[in-house]
């Protein structure tokens, strides 16, 4: 195997800063007699929380190892050899850190070649080989294990997954024809772009095995033990692995229009990691395992030098990186203890909140409102969704009792505030409103207590500005449905405290929320960028633009749903009042559609209506069409995407230097957490740099090449 040991000491060049995994060869004796095995254990030499990668060093100790293996069997000193991980951890796919530094094709077809020469001699070894996943194995982990001629899974395992499209890649050490060819393309296509394309959806040890991934399953405790024991019985003939047969028919087929069906619904054909994907396994019908694995290694080496994978490996930086280390924040050690929060308000969004401080922080909860009606509502709805919880097997009686005894309701705010450490408001989205909220708040919460508010589009400092204490008010800005997204918009008004600040930060990490320090600007991030692309939406629409033109427009984008779609799920008249709020501070750039407070007034909850259930197409609402007023300039759909595509640029680069946040990064983190925006997009700035908008608008990128680009 030399070829493939100077291969992959060539590309370890290029990988300066791998985390190095070893493979340590043991030796055991199966039990039952069933002869001497060989046992490769993939270790990093570090705890589970990091976890191992491939990279070509990586992939050359194990190359190492099978040389080692591949004698012993050859020389009939082994009857079996297996692949395991270190505790809690098998391993988690390619070493992404040295992917973003690649310059040239060439290289990065070394890097797929490199990995199916060293995984593909475990097949071709003279005895059978064993996969075991005991813990969290993604992409290339996945991917070795298919090259093994058997696999048990632990049912502890919390993550399993083929992530690569969800990242801009194909599974390309195998995935795309080992796994198809193993249980069936439906399947297949179901782990390798239907879950990717849901936000990288894991599977769990038991689904693993239920899939047929693996061909038996066992508990994590003596999970190893169990496996050779298992092992044992396969190598003596006792026990027989029958699979079932594969349909490569029409099924075959069908399955792969599906996937098709799938990416065009996610990404709208603006990002081609899936269907290239699904070429591979349309190709691997008919088991050709060479044809297949040269395809792999094409496709991966056109999308490692392709702008969708250096987004998304930029925007997955963002979210594990960046997201847990936020830029701006104060000292950790400012943060003051949190052992009681107090919600203002109990209707559905204050009941969400009330529901994730209760099973983040375990502290007593008490939500207050001005009826007693409301109190117990806004009480009810968190308990049932407790229930709902151990119904699912999410949590154990004992602790399902435990959580709701935290959540109680109360209409006196001195009694059930007076001993609170975070009180968060969710009231009617009006300044006069929550001023006077905060007012009587603060006359009955101890001096070191947080006033938290939940606005989404008006100023924290005017808000602080009639309190004492105005040091120790912040913005707290969750995002719809609040258990779903992750981003939490932490606002410092003009007067706010490091130390009310750091509890925010601190909280909010326990809450397990990716938090972004943003200044009191109007609208802050997420909706201020939102309104202004829906607003030039609507400015099109409103001039003469047919809506169904004006919708298509950014379907490149590949946007998680089109503007319209986006407007019925926040809410007509949330949309109305957010653009009304931007109107008023930037009269020049925010526009307030006529239209939109049409359809408010009429009581529309969208432009659409769906014809037989929610999941049909859906159809121009004609009672809106009736409502729409509109003039006579009709734009195509490229001149619309230019026209949005340049006021967002526009809004970004003002946003920038008014400090609305630290860097461009931030925003693309916010629409990624807080938006659902595509990681192929990298969020956004990376997009409109390589479309050329960024120049256009503002004379620059937002960007320095080589972040979120192929490298100089």
């Amino acid at each position: 195997m030399t070829n493939t040991a100077e291969l992959l000491k060539g590309a370890a060049e290029l990988f300066p800063g791998e985390v190095v995994t070893q493979a340590h060869v043991r030796h055991l004796d199966l039990p039952q007699g069933a002869g001497r095995f060989a046992l490769i254990t993939l270790d990093n030499g570090l705890d589970h929380t990091k976890p191992t990668t491939f990279g070509p060093a990586s992939l050359a100790n194990l190359n190492t190892a099978i040389d080692q293996v591949e004698k012993e069997a050859a020389d009939g000193e082994i009857t079996g050899a297996g692949i395991t991980g270190k505790p809690f951890i098998f391993a988690v796919g390619a070493d992404l850190k040295g992917v973003e530094l690649l310059k040239r094709h060439e290289d990065a077809l070394a890097i797929g070649k490199g990995g199916h020469d060293v995984f593909k001699r475990l097949s071709a070894l003279a005895v059978p080989t064993f996969a075991y996943y005991n813990g969290a194995a993604m992409g290339g982990g996945v991917e070795v294990g298919l090259h093994c001629t058997y696999r048990t899974v632990s049912s502890a395992l919390p993550a399993f997954s083929l992530p690569e499209v969800f990242l801009g890649l194909v599974p390309g050490w195998g995935g795309c024809t080992l796994l198809p060819n193993l249980i069936g393309a439906d399947r297949a296509v179901s782990v390798i772009i239907e879950n990717s394309l849901n936000q990288n959806k894991q599977l769990k040890g038991e689904q693993v095995y239920e899939l047929g991934i693996a061909d038996a399953i066992f508990e994590g405790a003596d999970f190893l033990e169990q496996s050779l024991i298992w092992t044992a019985s396969v190598l003596k003939g006792e026990l027989e692995v029958v699979r079932p047969e594969i349909d490569r028919g029409d099924a075959w087929h069908e399955a792969v229009v599906r996937g098709r069906a799938i990416a065009d619904g996610k990404v709208h054909g603006a990002a081609p990691a899936a269907y290239r994907a699904l070429e591979i396994i349309d190709a691997a019908r008919n088991g050709d395992l060479a044809r297949g694995y040269e395809a792999e290694e094409k496709a991966l080496a056109d999308l490692i030098m392709g702008s969708e994978l250096r987004s998304g490996i930029y925007a997955f930086n963002l979210v594990q990186k960046r997201g847990k280390r936020p830029a701006g924040a104060p000292d950790k050690s400012l943060a003051r203890p949190v052992s009681k929060v107090g919600v203002v308000g109990a209707g559905l969004m204050a009941s969400q909140l009330a529901l994730l401080f209760a099973r983040r922080l375990e502290v007593p909860v008490v939500l207050t409102d001005i009826d007693q009606e409301r109190v117990d509502k806004g009480v009810g709805y968190v308990h049932g969704e407790i229930d709902k919880l151990l119904l699912k097997g999410r949590i154990n009686q004992d602790k399902a009792n435990r959580l709701k005894a935290t959540v109680t309701g109360s209409l006196d705010k001195a009694a059930a505030f007076s001993d609170a450490d975070f009180v968060i408001e969710a009231v009617f989205e009006e300044m006069g409103v929550k001023q006077k909220v905060f007012a009587e708040v603060e006359a009955v919460v101890p001096e070191h207590a947080i006033l938290a508010t939940n606005t989404s589009s008006l100023s924290v400092s005017e808000m602080a500005s009639q309190l004492k204490h105005p040091e120790r008010v912040v913005g707290f800005h969750f995002f719809n449905p609040v258990a779903i997204l992750p981003l939490l918009e932490i606002v410092r008004g003009e007067k706010t405290d490091d130390p009310a600040l750091a509890t925010a930060f601190g909280v909010a990490k326990k809450l397990k929320k990716t938090a972004v320090l943003v200044k009191d600007a109007p609208a802050f991030v997420v909706n201020r960028i939102l309104t202004r692309f829906m607003g030039e939406i609507q400015n099109v629409i409103d001039e003469g633009t047919p809506v169904d033109v004006a919708e298509r427009a950014v379907e490149p984008l590949g946007l998680p749903m089109s503007p319209l779609v986006l407007l019925e799920l926040v809410g007509p008249a949330i949309g109305l009042h957010v653009s009304e709020t931007l109107h008023g501070a930037f009269p020049d750039r925010f526009t307030v559609s006529e239209n939109l407070r049409r359809v408010v007034e009429a009581g529309k909850r969208g432009f659409y209506v769906r014809a037989d259930g929610s999941s049909a197409k859906p159809e121009l609402d004609p009672e809106v069409t009736a409502l729409l007023q509109q003039g006579d300039t009709v734009l195509s759909e490229e001149q619309v995407r230019a026209r949005v595509l340049d006021a967002v640029a526009q809004e970004l680069g003002l946003m920038l230097e008014e400090g609305v946040v630290a860097e461009a990064q931030d925003i693309d983190l916010c629409l990624i957490t807080g938006a659902g925006w595509p990681f192929h997009l990298g969020g956004l700035t990376p997009y409109l740099d390589r479309e050329g908008v960024s120049e256009r608008v503002n004379g620059k990128t937002f960007l320095a090449p080589g972040v979120a680009s192929v490298p100089a």
